[in-house]
């Protein structure tokens, strides 16, 4: 039985319904993922066997693609948290990993684009971890 997964947006407006299982799961670090989350990198799964289905909601979804790339975000109008898409004329599902509200079973499969990371994007593994806000 193929994967089932569901996820939306913040606000809550847009509802959405995986159905498959994820071929790849890449942190990408390049300069325009560094720009549509405003962190060092997107997490983003990628099927080209599931299928994305809305629950409700798609009429509240923006796309955009950057001139000349094949980089392209959709997000909620109302809230701007991204939320999935397709390419390829739809035989590619791209999922934002944080978009997800169901437990993912795989671990990504690498980091990407590392040639154009942030500056600072280095040794976060050795800065101070909290597990809640800092006093």
């Amino acid at each position: 039985m193929a994967d089932k997964h569901h996820g939306g947006c913040l606000c809550g407006a847009v509802r959405y319904e995986v159905t498959g299982d994820f071929d790849a799961f890449f942190l990408c670090h390049c300069k325009y993922c560094q720009k549509d989350t405003g962190s060092a990198h997107a997490a983003n799964l990628f099927s080209t066997k599931a299928t994305l289905s809305w629950i409700y909601g798609d009429d509240h979804i923006q796309s955009y693609t950057v001139p000349g790339t094949r980089h392209q975000k959709a997000f909620c109008k109302t809230c701007g948290a991204a939320v999935p898409y397709t390419q390829m004329d739809g035989k590619l599902v791209v999922v934002p990993a944080g978009s997800l509200e169901t437990t993912v079973s795989m671990r990504p499969n690498a980091h990407i684009m590392l040639a154009s990371k942030a500056s600072w994007d280095d040794g976060l593994d050795e800065i101070v971890r909290l597990e809640g806000m800092p006093k």
